[in-house]
């Protein structure tokens, strides 16, 4: 019987990185001992790409129209665009956008009727799904409104570091007026919910960011601290979660005070990805906590400017099909560990 995990990974923007990256990850040995891969794309596009692509020579696919028709010992490949659809590596197209709406939809709904366990998401350009009427702001937010969670939590991992963000994509001037302690509370559980039941660590020290220069710098630079994030803080730490702060951002990482937390709480968006992606950047993968089921994706947008010239590395889009491979297994433990302690009760 089948026991490999299903992994679901879509095509992203098709004339983006995306297909070299996953090509050339699908492509990694590695990758069908631990599950079996299913590409939401194009056969003809994953054609194209693979004849740019060095290292995938012995790369073969098997096309399918549904996941109940897998070959479960080669990489599957579902259909989602037409068969005349062209690539045009480089250029931002609104057939670009279309072409990763409709895979993305397509995988999700596979994932909402359990026909794949876990979802890997190649990346899409923002803008340009928002013109085509894309009307969530990534992924993140995409998925929260389809799985029903209102706040689901993006966090950066890597072997080094783990970053959680408490606002996500808005503008810089939005940003403070967006944080409340209600939402900050929000975003310390579930990033400490996730560390213990994702990633299997008991007792979770989260390091908590200030807003301000200095952590507001006792109020002179700014009051969020003193309003808002230190009573943040003291709220989850008297239901026993182990979080910290507010520190300074620069200091912080500067000091690689990091090393000493199982993960580092950021207020907004380039607060926690320009260090994150400046210590992991190759290596990063982001995962959506607080979802019911598991999604990952690489830490890199479409890079249009190096599509269609093998320039682009594959190892984030690796990493990120690991993790959604080991947060699965992790949470399928958990859940039989869970369901053992009710029968023996």
């Amino acid at each position: 019987m089948h026991k490999k995990i299903i992994v679901g990974i879509t095509q992203g923007d098709t004339n983006g990185i995306g297909y070299e990256v996953l090509i050339k990850a699908v492509a990694d040995n590695r990758i069908n001992e631990l599950c079996t891969p299913v590409i939401y794309g194009s056969s003809r596009l994953l054609g194209f790409y693979k004849k740019i692509s060095s290292g995938v020579e012995n790369l073969n696919v098997h096309v399918t129209h549904s996941v109940s028709d897998l070959h479960y010992k080669m990489v599957n490949l579902i259909p989602c665009v037409s068969d005349h659809f062209m690539a045009e590596p480089g250029k931002m197209t609104d057939e670009g956008a279309q072409a990763a709406m409709q895979a993305l939809e397509r995988a999700v709904e596979d994932l909402q009727a359990g026909k794949i366990q876990a979802l890997v998401t190649a990346p899409f350009s923002k803008q340009n799904m928002k013109k085509e009427g894309f009307a969530f702001p990534g992924h993140t937010e995409y998925l929260g409104k389809v799985f029903d969670v209102p706040a689901p939590l993006m966090v950066l991992c890597s072997p080094k570091l783990r970053v959680g963000i408490v606002t996500g994509h808005i503008p810089l001037a939005q940003v403070a007026a967006a944080l409340t302690r209600e939402q900050i509370v929000h975003k310390i559980r579930l990033l400490d919910q996730t560390l213990k039941n994702d990633f299997t660590i008991r007792q979770p020290k989260i390091a908590v960011l200030g807003l301000n220069p200095h952590a507001g710098d006792g109020g002179l630079l700014g009051l969020e601290e003193q309003e808002i994030i230190i009573p943040s803080i003291e709220e989850v730490n008297q239901e026993g979660i182990l979080a910290f702060g507010p520190y300074a951002a620069d200091g912080f990482f500067a000091a690689a005070e990091y090393r000493k937390f199982d993960a580092v709480l950021a207020m907004y968006h380039d607060q926690g990805l320009i260090p994150f992606k400046a210590l992991s950047f190759g290596e990063g993968v982001n995962f959506t906590a607080g979802l019911p089921i598991v999604r990952t994706s690489p830490d890199h947008g479409t890079a249009y400017r190096l599509a269609g010239e093998d320039k682009a590395s594959a190892e984030s889009m690796l990493s990120a099909i690991f993790k959604a491979c080991d947060i699965y297994k992790t949470r399928k433990k958990n859940e039989e560990l869970h369901a053992n302690k009710l029968h023996e009760g």
